[in-house]
């Protein structure tokens, strides 16, 4: 994956996170109420992102 490269020269960085991560673990109700989260239309159930409120 490091070595792909766009037309317009972009470069991709790669780092593989070692650690095991436990799934299904939820976030803290405040955190939901404070944040806008986006979700993205392609795959949305794994691509989003976070935005403050405001």
């Amino acid at each position: 994956m490091e070595k792909a490269t766009t037309t317009t020269g972009l470069k991709v960085t790669v780092d593989i996170l070692a650690g095991i991560y436990e799934t299904g673990k939820k976030c803290a109700t405040d955190f939901i109420k404070n944040r806008r989260i986006v979700f993205d239309d392609f795959l949305p159930r794994w691509n989003y992102r976070t935005l403050p409120h405001g």
